[in-house]
């Protein structure tokens, strides 16, 4: 099965100004192009076709920069949540509202547009072994960038992923026994309804309190990712990419 996905674009990008001041962050030029181009390329690429993009901030620049996705060989809707909500309603708030324009599907790939990741690979067994499994979320990390030092969360050699790592007397220190180090979550992952299932359509929520949840609940699981990522946070980042 070919899974859609959500590409999050709500943000304001406040620490990119005055940059995204007159242009939305993942509409920026990297590398020659728009940066969500490289996601969209990457996404047709690897047998997804349906896609949809949540807006706020200068929304009505992504449907005239992208259309409706044919020339990538997509079909590309969009979630306006600056027209239908009034604003961006975060993370959580984003997916609750655009599922039903995702068909209501088994699961989704959700990726934010503001990074860099044009090596990764939207791997479909990696999509049927998630929706086989019992996890709400399966998130991709990276190794921890110099501006994000402490990274976000444990993730164990068996793939899970833990808030804290355990306590020195449990066997290889951390939870269950197993090998842990902590990772950076790269913003792209594989989701479920019901990891969001506590949000209501419309409603501003933040993910990190379901992530906690499904991680209580011992459903959100993770892997490494060691291709380019890069995160485009700041004019610095954003200049050093261009000359990379």
């Amino acid at each position: 099965m070919t899974l859609p996905a959500l590409i999050l674009a709500a943000g304001r990008g406040e620490r990119m100004r005055p940059l995204t001041d007159r242009t939305p962050k993942p509409l920026l030029p990297v590398r020659g192009k728009p940066l969500i181009e490289w996601h969209l390329e990457a996404l047709a690429r690897d047998g997804i076709r349906e896609v949809v993009i949540n807006t706020a901030w200068l929304e009505e620049q992504f449907p005239a920069a992208l259309g409706d996705g044919s020339r990538f060989g997509l079909s590309i809707r969009y979630s306006m949540e600056g027209r239908d909500h009034g604003g961006a309603l975060e993370t959580a708030g984003g997916l609750a509202t655009a599922w039903p324009l995702l068909g209501d599907p088994p699961a989704c790939w959700v990726l934010a547009g503001d990074v860099y990741a044009p090596d990764f690979r939207f791997d479909a067994r990696a999509a049927a072994d998630f929706i086989a499994s019992r996890d709400d979320a399966h998130l991709w990390f990276v190794p921890n960038p110099p501006q994000h030092p402490n990274g976000d969360f444990w993730l164990d050699a068996r793939g899970r992923v833990h808030l804290e790592r355990a306590s020195r007397d449990e066997p290889h220190g951390a939870p269950g026994g197993a090998e842990a180090n902590r990772y950076t979550y790269s913003t792209i992952g594989l989701f479920k309804s019901s990891a969001v299932a506590t949000v209501r359509p419309g409603e501003r929520a933040a993910l990190l309190p379901c992530f906690k949840a499904a991680i209580a609940r011992g459903q959100l699981g993770g892997s490494l990712y060691r291709g380019f990522w890069a995160d485009v946070g700041t004019p610095e980042r954003w200049q050093s990419l261009q000359a990379a």
